[in-house]
This record gives C-alpha cells, sequence and structure tokens, in this order.
C-alpha cells in the first residue's frame, strides 16, 4: 500500500490536485468563515483561518498562482467586482478584490508550511485519504430487492384465478365475486400508496446531481467549451467544432443536430454571482442569426441570466441553458431543443 505523507503531498502539485475536492476537512479542523455570497473568502479571511499574516498567504499566491487560480482563486476588478459587491454586500472601496474558493483555500493548507492550522488540515486530510485506500473492497453483487412495482405485477395471477373459479363455481360464485372485488381494491390501494412513496422521495431525497457543478467550476474557459461540446456529441450532434477564441466569429461551438439543424453555442465560464447581462446576448444574437444564420441558437452558462437578457432570449429565439440547466444537462437529461 502506497501511503501519502506529508512531505510529498507539499512537494507535488499532482498529488494535491487529486485531493482538491476533499474540502469537507476543513470544516472539521476549524470553521471556514464565508463571504455572505457562501461560496468564497477573501485573503485576509483566509490569513484568519489559517492563523498567518497576510504577507504568507500572498508570497504563498506568488509562488503558487498558476494551481490555486485553477482551483479557484481570482483578482476581481471592475465591472465584475462592482457586481461582486453588490451582490456579496461588501462595502470596501478598494479597486481590486482577490478571493478564494474552499478548493483554493484546502489548497493553501496543503501548500502552507508555518501554520499549524494548516498542518492539522493535512494530517486530517491524510488520514482519511489513509482509510479510504485501505477500506476492504466490497466484491459482493448485491440483488436489489423487488419493486413494489413488480411485486404487484407478479399478483396479477390472482384476479385471473378468480375469473376461472367464478366461471366454473356454483354455490360459491357470489362469495367469490365478493373475494375477486375485493382483492381488486387491494391492488388499487398498492398503487397508489406507491405513487405516494415514490412522491415524497423524489421531494424529500437527495438532490440527484450534486457535484456535477462543482467539477464544471473547476474548470478553465476552454475545458468548459470541450465539456459542452462533449454533451453536444452525447445528445446526437454531429459535425461539433470548438473554435473559442480570437476569429471566432462570435461563436464557440458549431454542430449539427441528428435531423440536420445548424447548431452555434456561447459559452460562458462565470461566477455564479456574476449573471449574463443583456448585451452579451444580443451580441449573440447577431452572431448566430445574422453570421451564421444558424436554426438552433444555444446560449450555455454557469450562471444565471438577468431578466433582460432571457426576455431578449425569448423573443428572438435563443435558448439559455442557465446554471440549473446546465446541471441536469451534464448529468445526462437530454436538452429538449437538439431532439
Amino acid at each position: 500500500m502506497n501511503v501519502i505523507d506529508e512531505v510529498a503531498l507539499l512537494e507535488s502539485q499532482a498529488l494535491r490536485q487529486g485531493l482538491a475536492e476533499r474540502t469537507e476537512v476543513l470544516d472539521r479542523v476549524k470553521t471556514l468563515s464565508l463571504l455572505p455570497d457562501g461560496i468564497h473568502v477573501t485573503t485576509a479571511m483566509v490569513a484568519t483561518y489559517f492563523g498567518v499574516g497576510i504577507k504568507a498567504i500572498r508570497s504563498l499566491i506568488f509562488d503558487h498562482r498558476e494551481e490555486l487560480t485553477a482551483n479557484g482563486y481570482r483578482v476581481l476588478t471592475g465591472t465584475e467586482l462592482s457586481s461582486f459587491k453588490e451582490l456579496s454586500g461588501i462595502k470596501s472601496r478598494t479597486p481590486t478584490l482577490a478571493i478564494f474558493s474552499r478548493r483554493a483555500v484546502l489548497n493553501v493548507a496543503m501548500l502552507l508550511r508555518d501554520s499549524e492550522v494548516a498542518r492539522q488540515v493535512r494530517t486530517y486530510l491524510l488520514d482519511r485519504e489513509y482509510a479510504a485506500r485501505t477500506q476492504p473492497v466490497d466484491n459482493f453483487v448485491h440483488s436489489e430487492p423487488a419493486s413494489l412495482d413488480a411485486r404487484i405485477d407478479r399478483r396479477i395471477t390472482v384476479v385471473p384465478m378468480l375469473n376461472a373459479l367464478i366461471e366454473a363455481s356454483g354455490e360459491q360464485h357470489k362469495e367469490l365475486i365478493s373475494l375477486r372485488d375485493d382483492a381488486k381494491k387491494i391492488e388499487r390501494k398498492l398503487c397508489n400508496h406507491h405513487h405516494r412513496l415514490r412522491h415524497l422521495e423524489q421531494a424529500q431525497g437527495p438532490r440527484p446531481y450534486t457535484g456535477v457543478m462543482a467539477s464544471i467550476d473547476a474548470m478553465s474557459w476552454r475545458e468548459f467549451e470541450h465539456h459542452v461540446a462533449v454533451l453536444l456529441r452525447r445528445d446526437g450532434c454531429t459535425d461539433v467544432v470548438v473554435h473559442g477564441g480570437p476569429g471566432d466569429r462570435g461563436v464557440d461551438i458549431t454542430a449539427l443536430t441528428a435531423d440536420g439543424r445548424t447548431v452555434v453555442v456561447q459559452c460562458k465560464s462565470f461566477a455564479p454571482y456574476r449573471p449574463v447581462w443583456s448585451g452579451e446576448v444580443q451580441k449573440f444574437l447577431g452572431a448566430s442569426r445574422v453570421q451564421h444564420r444558424a436554426d438552433v441558437a444555444l446560449f450555455v452558462a454557469t450562471t444565471s441570466f438577468t431578466p433582460d437578457a432571457r426576455a431578449i432570449a425569448e423573443t428572438h429565439g435563443i435558448t439559455v441553458v442557465d446554471r440549473g440547466h446546465l446541471e441536469k444537462w451534464s448529468a445526462g437529461v437530454p436538452l429538449p431543443v437538439l431532439q
């Protein structure tokens, strides 16, 4: 068994990346306070969490900026910063603001040497990893219990059997008819009860797509475009080409649906607090309808759309795929407009 030690974790970016999703260990060691958006923390908040000075965190950023950026570290400026301040309630007048996601904070914990809290996070993280690696593998093939639907289907033999007995009966004719009617009532009650149970399970059970958006949020803009391209191919599209970058003529992806309609796609990998504005939809409208004459125009974003943006899209036949719809699409639910 190859067990990861703390030195290896400090020295290997590949090992750190393999553990980047286990952000729950942060709160197991010490409560991590978040900004009002419930997602991010500032440099000062990171320093407070680890019990070090801000200079130590900034020095770490200088040495490992690319790695931290890949895990959610960002510096906001301009309109993006203004929008973030408005949504999160921050009153600071600073022209820039560095923010960390929970993944980025865990990344700091795996890099910061002179912090007892960081050391405790690493210890807890490695303990969890060791437990996962040494957990016995369950190779037993578990058979699923028969569903209520299946059991109800099997009981169908009861009613035909009673019908046959009724036809052949003499003195017990009325009693058998009454017994058959009772059996039918029980069947109806079982079915109704089953439907109610399924409704309650759907209403109270866990979200079926948990974790999907976390992986998408960790993607770069280029990775996100290729992720959308994969979804298009999965839904039957052909000739899928990723154009994102200079010279893309206002669209990121082109494709053909299974029935031959032309598809153009705009992809926006934005932070959840930064919505897509109407001007961005208008720009895509010109590119998709005028330049490309697309049959299907998709605007896919990792965030929400403003009401004005949605109104423009609806008026001009652009399909918006917001964060919620993207989550379902990525989890396997086909996009209706492509069918």
